[in-house]
């Protein structure tokens, strides 16, 4: 149970994820030399460490199918033109959502709505809500022929 004004472990643990993602994206310094400095400097407990570095890695590794599916749920936007901050929030989330699948899909999405208020702009959180919730409901959705036929 979390008290009033504590953040959860696993939001501090995909903050100083996100912090990696933000660093290596915005300015190409390596994930690991990112991970190292900001695990060291963090109040986590160390077996959060792996939850950290498994979300930083399979962002990475899996890079070009999540911004595939970026550009899929977010066509009015170029994946290079979002900020920095909500394209890393969105990669962070649609890896868990869709490689990791541990944790339920509404907890993803808030965990990803509350680093959006937290980190960016103004319209963020409506906009990191938006694109998860359409990548969470062609998940749900049954495969429909494509020409209409059976």
């Amino acid at each position: 149970m979390t008290r009033r004004g504590r953040l959860p472990v696993r939001r501090k643990a995909r903050m100083v994820a996100l912090q990696a993602l933000y660093e290596v994206d915005a300015v190409g310094h390596r994930a690991d030399d990112c991970l190292a400095r900001l695990l060291e400097q963090s109040s986590l407990p160390e077996e959060t460490h792996g939850f950290v570095q498994e979300l930083v890695h399979g962002v990475r590794g899996n890079l070009s199918s999540i911004d595939a599916t970026l550009e899929q749920f977010a066509p009015a936007w170029p994946v290079s033109q979002l900020p920095v901050v909500d394209r890393n929030i969105l990669r962070m989330a649609i890896f868990e959502l869709l490689f990791q699948q541990e944790t339920p899909p509404k907890v993803v999405i808030n965990e990803a709505v509350e680093l959006a208020k937290h980190f960016g702009g103004d319209n963020s959180p409506r906009f990191v809500n938006g694109v998860l919730g359409s990548v969470v409901e062609s998940q749900l959705e049954p495969s429909r022929p494509s020409n209409g036929s059976t």
